[in-house]
Formats: structure tokens, C-alpha cells, sequence
């Protein structure tokens, strides 16, 4: 008789394992062992925290042998360094990437919770603005997906953006305490700390060699602590890195101070650092506000580039071979002053000359322009810059009198190109460029889509463009379609899942194989049916905040984005009155229920953008309750717009609103949000709204207004929005009741500034563009009422965005500017008697 061998037991480790039981059991201990909290005690937040620390597990693996691929390989790596990174809530994202958002549902319901509650009970970290931050965040999820060895470098804000409340119409501003809680999502490493010099004063010495040096000697030293953020790829074994910095004294306690009876005194310092990464972005009109700003550049910048010197050295690798390891992107001219830290960090810390500390930066460094805005592209008075980073000047005003010589050489006796492209503005109080210094500084300088790339040749950087044409190219943005469409709105990626298969979700040029289903009645009802159960949990939503009662039947007509007079929120309100005075006109004029949505914030020492919030409210105050035009207009204004609203509104909207002033927007990424869901843009000639036409086709796009050609030609002939006022009766009645006080109760000074502003200077051309925007939005209601047609519409927009996933963007640097390849990793699957075993 054969006696059967013992069959070895089968292990799933509790940091590891996917399958609901092990999961449901990692939770518990989680909750009893991180939490310290049992069931009966526990907080729905304590319920978040244990599943996020449960998730966090299963990432950790890939984490870990991410970086000890990285290490081994000596990988070639992207640096992203960005002032912002809007990553939004991470709990979703990563069940999505990691392939578990069901198992992990069905854990959480078996033990009896509420698994849409515990996504939402995560506070969202508001690390950035708006556009920038969160394409920083999108660009992340792309490069771990693609598997491309990446570092994201920025500022861990103890207080995000602000959140919004709205009172009496007005926005309020009111403190984000993202981290009131804790965020499980980060590890702190002390142990890799650096300290960034600040103010003092420069000596300049000869060293044993005989070789000119200069020596700096700080007024002040900072701190920089860096927490960690795994950013997982999509059903891939890579996880990059999220490195954000904190400020610390170097010495937080002066005991000399304490003894001596200065108890304040003795924590001065720790105050005075941790203000550094405090808060994001303050009003930088004082003085105060412009210099905490570019101290916060400063200190992520030269924590970053000391980062990726003692990487290069823990590697094996000379200082000399920085730009063969490392690819700086500067995300905008907040971290263009890397040009001057890493030359800073070469010749001062490092020892190497002049020439090959220049040709190690230029060949690491690269710039993404964000802005044609004059008033964007950063400047620093040369005293403020000066005073705080002395070292710094000296570098720059080297940087440029080798730089002008050149210029000099290639276009001799012009001095008003000289002028132009000095990184010194000598005109009145003098300034460092910030953009200059990033492009002469760089081996790319890119724009973010093609009209925007254009016009940067053409104007701000033309005389660069002149000098080094090889030098720009375009790189049109792109949204990851992981949060963007398949965690945001699960619905419609099922179906289309159900047609066409799942791997759209990284080949997102698949979605075309939706176009041949645009004739297919019962897909095209599916579709219908999926867009208005998201049109009525937004209705919920609404009513929740707002108190306003929508129709899921009308046109959701969304709005959503930095406010700002170029933007042109005020063009739609503008809109909005007309059509109003149509309906009081003709309460049974025959066109679509509409629900004007708007969300976004203004900066806030941003009036006029704040005073635009008021008129939006203003106007909701006197349609929304009136009887006479029967429901059919209805405006809302959502606070607090952030990620988590983004999520609930992009799916549910009809038409998208891009309506910029032409040639003012570079990209925009909402846009592209917008189509990915379905939706329909009404939208001017600007940013990506350009190549979003070109590809869904201009019968699924409505176009209106002046483009950007047309835009500079009307400017130069002088351009006079009072005769557009005078000659359009129905522009007229609409300003007329702005200024006569009918939306502000009487008051005929409360609006007087936007009155005044588009009816004497009007900057953005909103009076130009107005008849065409009507006329347009008349179109966009006579083909809503068209059901079919517009179902198929929606389709094709969706069909036809591929090109506008980030994956493509990151594609494209990778080829073009960084020169990366993909480097896969391996994850061994878990061995419980390798475990077992002693190291």
C-alpha cells in the first residue's frame, strides 16, 4: 500500500493576496492593527484609512522591485519636476490599475460597508491649480503604464488649493486641510534629506588647483524632507514615484533660545522653514506673496536636482554623466530656475569647469511652455532674486553674456533682438526671464498642442525659434483614459468593454472600432439609457449642494474651469441672459431645457474673475425660481470644483463650453475629458479644440468666433467693442439689464467693472464673438431635438479621441525629446518558505 504524500499547504500572503477572502481578512487587520479600532468604535474614515493601507500592500511589491530594477539596470529616468501635481483621490485609480476594483468591492460589501462612500470619504490632495497640476498627474499614470522609469518631483503643501464655499453668490475661500487625517498613500524618507541654501551672501576664492571658485554663504538653510507616493501602472508591474518635498529647519528646537527664557524664539526657526511648503500658490501680488513663491521654486528644484546626484552616486555613476542617467522636464517656468541650480550644484559643489557643467545642462534639461500670456511667463525683480539666491544671479548674468555673444555673432547690429532675448529685462525695474532662461537653457523647448506651438514660434519665443528651430517642437497634451474614463465613468466603459473588448484602455485608438456602431439602434439606446442614469446622479448631486432641482432631460451645458477673463465664463452668462429674454418673450418657444453648469475657482486676489462667480450666481438668482419660462433655463454653480468633481461631471455633460478668446488657451484638457465621455463641443479655434475638430469632424464639433489670426488682425486695426454694443440690439439689452441692476437687486455698481471692462477695452473680444456664440448655441439646440442624431454624435466623439490619450503624449517625449525606452519588471510571486527564511 502506497502511502500519499502530505499535499503542501497553499499560501496567499495577507500583504499580497487578490482573492475576496484574503482581502476581507487584510482589511480587518489593517483596521485592528494600523487603526487600532475595532467595528463598533471604528469611523468610516478609520474604514477608508484600513482599506487604503490594504491596497497600498498590494502595491508595495511592485514598488520595491520597480526601484531595485531601476537600481540594478541604472536605468535612464525621467524627471518631471512641476510646481503642482493634482493627482486626485488615489484609492479608486489604484484598484483600477492594480486589476481588484471588484474583488475589492465585493470584500467591502461581504463585510458590510458602503464601497461608494469609502472612495469618497478619501480627501482629494489638492497639490495643484488646475490644468498643469493634473496633466503632471495624467503624465505619471502614463509613464508607469508604459513602463518608462520616471520620478515626479514637486511640493508636498500642507495646505492644497483652496476650497471653495459660495455665500450670497461670492466665492469664500476656505482652508484644505488635506492632510487633517493623514495620508496613507505616502512614505516619509528622512534619511534621504537635503538642505537648500537661501539669501547671504557670494565669495570667490581659488582652489588648490588654481582653478576660480566661488564660495556661498547663506543667510538661511533649509530643510527639504521627501515623502513618497508609489503611482502604479495599469495592469503592469511598475510603479514609479511620486517624490514631493516637505521644509524643515535643520535644527527645529534652539535650546539656547529656551534657556535664556525666548520661547518663541526657540521655535523660530522651525516656523520660518515649515512656511516654505505651507501652502500652494499664495497671492503673489505683495511682495511676501512673489517671494515665498520663488522660495518654493528654489526649494523643490535644488531638492530634486541633489536627489538625482545622490541617486547617480549611490549608482556608481560620475557627475559627469548626469544627463546620460537623468531628463529634466520643467513643467512651465516654475522650475526654470534648475538651469541655474544644476550649473549652481556642477561648478560650486562638484568642481566641474564652466564648459562641461553647461553641456551636462543643456543636454538634461528640457521646457514645456504653457502660456502665451505675457503676464504668465514668470519674471523675478533682480532685487528680490538677488537677495535670495546671490549665487544664483551671478550664474544667470554668466549664462547671459555668453548667451548674447552668440546672438550677436548670428544676427550682428541687432540691438532690438539683444533687447528681446537677454535673460535681463532692462527696461524700468529690471527682471529675470524666467521663460528665456528655460529655453536657452534646454535641449527642447515644446508647446502643448499645435496652434499653441505655432503661435509660441511666432510671437513670445520668436527670436529663439529664429536661433534654433530644430530646438521647438509640439507636444499636444493628453488625459489618461485609466481615471478619465474607465474609473469616472464605469458605465459606459462596460458597454463599450462589451463591444469591442478591453483593451481600448492602453490602445486607445481602438475606440474607432465604436464608430461602425453609431447605426446600431440598440447600442445607440444603451448609450442613451448609461448618459442619462449619470445625468440623474448628478441631478442628486446638485440638489445635495446647491438646493436647485434639475432636469436629467435638459441639456447639461458644463462650464468647468479656472476662472479667468479669457476663459470667458462671462461670455456664456452673457448667453444665458439672451436666451432668457427670449423665454420671457416667448415662454413657449420651442426649444430644449437647458441646465447651464458651471464650476471652477478664481485666484483669490483675482477680482474680476471673483466679481464673474457673482454674475453667474446673480443670474441663477432671477431664472431659476421664475414661473413664466417654465424650468426650461436653469443655472448652476457647483463649489469647490476639484478632481472628485470632475468625476461626476464629465460623464453627465451634453455640450462642452472651450470658448477662450482664440490664440489665448495653449491646450486645454478638459476638452479632451469632455469628448472622451461623449460629449459635444461648442468651442472657439484655440489650444487642442483645433485638433479635437480635426478628428471627430467638424459636423460633430460647433465652431463659432473669431480665430486667432482673425483675432491679432482686429486688434491691430483697432479694435471698438462700443460699436459691436451699438449695432446688435440684443448685446445691447443684455448689457443694458447687467448695468441697469436687474441682476444685482438694483445695484448698478456692483457689475459696473465688467460692464465697463467689455464695453471700453474688452481684451478677450467677448463682443465680437457674442452673435456668432448665439447662433452657434442655436444650432446646438435644433440638433439636440434631434435624438439619433445626436446619440451618434456623442459616439463618434468618443470614437475619434484616441489620439488625446496621455499615453500618446508620453509616447512622443519618450521618442523625440527624452530618449527613454520601456524597462518591464518583475514581480516573483510570493514564497512562503523563501518568507520564512532569515536574510
Amino acid at each position: 500500500m502506497t502511502t500519499a504524500m502530505p499535499v503542501a499547504p497553499q499560501y496567499e500572503d495577507d500583504r499580497t493576496g487578490l482573492s475576496v477572502e484574503t482581502l476581507k481578512r487584510a482589511f480587518m487587520d489593517n483596521l485592528f492593527y494600523i487603526q487600532g479600532k475595532f467595528p463598533q468604535i471604528a469611523s468610516q474614515n478609520d474604514y477608508y484609512m484600513a482599506l487604503a493601507y490594504t491596497v497600498r500592500d498590494r502595491m508595495l511589491q511592485r514598488w520595491i522591485s520597480t526601484a531595485q530594477t531601476y537600481t540594478s539596470q541604472g536605468s535612464r529616468t525621467v524627471c518631471y519636476l512641476s510646481a503642482e501635481f493634482l493627482m486626485g483621490p488615489h484609492l479608486g485609480n489604484n484598484l483600477i490599475n492594480l486589476g481588484i476594483y471588484d474583488q475589492v468591492q465585493q470584500a467591502v460589501t461581504e463585510l458590510g460597508l458602503d464601497f461608494q462612500a469609502l472612495l469618497y470619504q478619501e480627501e482629494e490632495p489638492g497639490l495643484g491649480n488646475g490644468g498643469l497640476g493634473r496633466l503632471a498627474a495624467c503624465f505619471l499614470d502614463s509613464l508607469a503604464t508604459l513602463q518608462i522609469p520616471a520620478i515626479g518631483y514637486g511640493i508636498r503643501y500642507e495646505f492644497g488649493i483652496f476650497d471653495q464655499e459660495i455665500r450670497d453668490g461670492w466665492q469664500v475661500e476656505i482652508t484644505d486641510k488635506w492632510l487633517r487625517h493623514g495620508n496613507p498613500w505616502e512614505i516619509p524618507r528622512p534619511e534621504w534629506s537635503v538642505e537648500v541654501k537661501l539669501g547671504g551672501h557670494t565669495e570667490a576664492y581659488t582652489d588648490e588647483q588654481g582653478q576660480y571658485r566661488v564660495r556661498w554663504h547663506p543667510y538661511q538653510v533649509v530643510k527639504g524632507i521627501p515623502y513618497d507616493t508609489p503611482i502604479l501602472g495599469y495592469l503592469v508591474n511598475t510603479a514609479n514615484t511620486l517624490r514631493l518635498w516637505k521644509a524643515e529647519a535643520p535644527e527645529s528646537f534652539d535650546f539656547t533660545a529656551f534657556n535664556r527664557g525666548d520661547y518663541y524664539g526657540a521655535v523660530d526657526e522651525k516656523i520660518i522653514s515649515e512656511n516654505v511648503t505651507k501652502v500652494l500658490y499664495p497671492n503673489d501680488e505683495p511682495i511676501q506673496g512673489k517671494r515665498l513663491r520663488l522660495v518654493q521654486q528654489i526649494f523643490f528644484v535644488s531638492c530634486s536636482l541633489q536627489d538625482m546626484f545622490r541617486i547617480l552616486q549611490g549608482q556608481g555613476l560620475p557627475v559627469t554623466r548626469f544627463h546620460e542617467k537623468f531628463t529634466v522636464q520643467l513643467n512651465d517656468t516654475h522650475p526654470a530656475v534648475a538651469v541655474a541650480e544644476l550649473m549652481r550644484l556642477l561648478l560650486d559643489e562638484y568642481g566641474v569647469n564652466w564648459d562641461t557643467a553647461w553641456e551636462i545642462t543643456s543636454r538634461s534639461c528640457a521646457y514645456t511652455n504653457h502660456t502665451l500670456l505675457p503676464e504668465a511667463l514668470e519674471r523675478w525683480p533682480l532685487s528680490l532674486f538677488g537677495s535670495l539666491l546671490p549665487r544664483h544671479l551671478e550664474i544667470i548674468f554668466e549664462i547671459n553674456q555668453r548667451f548674447l555673444d552668440l546672438v550677436r555673432q548670428r544676427f550682428p547690429g541687432d540691438a532690438g533682438k539683444i533687447q528681446r532675448m537677454s535673460l535681463i529685462d532692462e527696461s524700468g525695474e529690471r527682471y529675470v526671464r524666467m521663460a528665456n532662461l528655460a529655453t536657452v537653457g534646454s535641449m527642447a523647448v515644446n508647446g502643448v498642442a499645435a496652434l499653441h506651438t505655432d503661435l509660441l514660434k511666432q510671437t513670445v519665443l520668436n527670436d529663439f525659434y529664429a536661433l534654433w528651430p530644430a530646438k521647438f517642437n509640439n507636444k499636444t497634451n493628453g488625459v489618461t483614459p485609466r481615471r478619465w474614463m474607465l474609473l469616472s465613468n464605469l458605465r459606459l466603459s462596460k458597454l463599450i468593454a462589451s463591444r469591442i473588448g478591453k483593451t481600448w484602455v492602453t490602445n486607445y485608438d481602438e475606440l474607432q472600432q465604436l464608430e461602425k456602431l453609431q447605426d446600431d439602434p440598440e447600442f445607440r439606446q444603451e448609450w442613451r439609457g448609461i448618459k442619462r442614469a449619470i445625468k440623474t446622479d448628478l441631478v442628486g448631486y446638485i440638489q445635495e449642494r446647491t438646493g436647485i432641482v434639475v432636469s436629467p432631460d435638459s441639456i447639461f451645458d458644463v462650464l468647468i474651469k479656472r476662472i479667468h477673463e479669457y476663459k470667458r465664463q462671462h461670455l456664456q452668462a452673457l448667453h444665458i441672459i439672451s436666451l432668457y429674454n427670449r423665454l420671457k418673450r416667448d415662454p413657449n418657444l420651442n426649444i430644449p431645457a437647458r441646465t447651464f453648469i458651471f464650476g471652477g475657482k478664481a485666484a483669490p486676489g483675482y477680482f474680476m474673475a471673483k466679481l464673474i462667480i457673482k454674475l453667474i450666481n446673480a443670474i441663477g438668482e432671477v431664472v431659476n425660481p421664475d414661473p413664466d419660462i417654465q424650468g426650461k433655463i436653469k443655472v448652476v454653480f457647483l463649489p469647490d470644483y476639484n478632481v472628485k468633481f470632475s468625476q461626476r461631471v464629465f460623464p453627465a455633460a451634453d455640450l462642452s463650453e472651450q470658448i477662450s478668446t482664440a490664440g489665448k488657451e495653449a491646450s486645454g484638457t478638459g476638452n479632451m475629458k469632455f469628448a472622451m465621455n461623449g460629449a459635444l463641443t461648442i468651442g472657439t479655434l484655440d489650444g487642442a479644440n483645433v485638433e479635437i475638430r480635426e478628428k471627430v469632424g467638424a459636423d460633430n464639433f460647433f465652431l463659432f468666433g473669431l480665430n486667432a489670426q482673425e483675432v491679432m488682425a482686429l486688434r491691430a486695426h483697432g479694435y471698438r467693442p462700443w460699436e459691436y454694443y451699438n449695432s446688435n440690439p440684443v448685446l445691447k439689452e443684455v448689457i443694458d439689464q447687467i448695468a441697469g441692476g436687474m441682476f444685482s437687486r438694483g445695484d448698478t455698481s456692483l457689475f459696473r467693472p465688467i460692464v465697463d471692462s467689455l464695453l471700453n477695452h474688452d481684451p478677450y473680444f467677448l463682443m465680437a464673438d457674442f452673435q456668432s456664440f448665439i447662433d452657434t448655441q442655436e444650432r446646438v439646440s435644433q440638433a439636440y431635438q434631434n435624438t439619433e442624431q445626436w446619440t451618434r454624435m456623442s459616439i463618434l466623439n468618443t470614437a475619434r479621441t484616441g489620439f488625446f490619450s496621455s499615453d500618446r503624449s508620453m509616447q512622443q517625449y519618450c521618442q523625440d525629446i527624452w530618449h527613454v525606452s520601456a524597462v518591464p519588471i518583475e514581480v516573483k510571486p510570493y514564497d512562503h518558505n523563501q518568507a520564512s527564511q532569515h536574510l
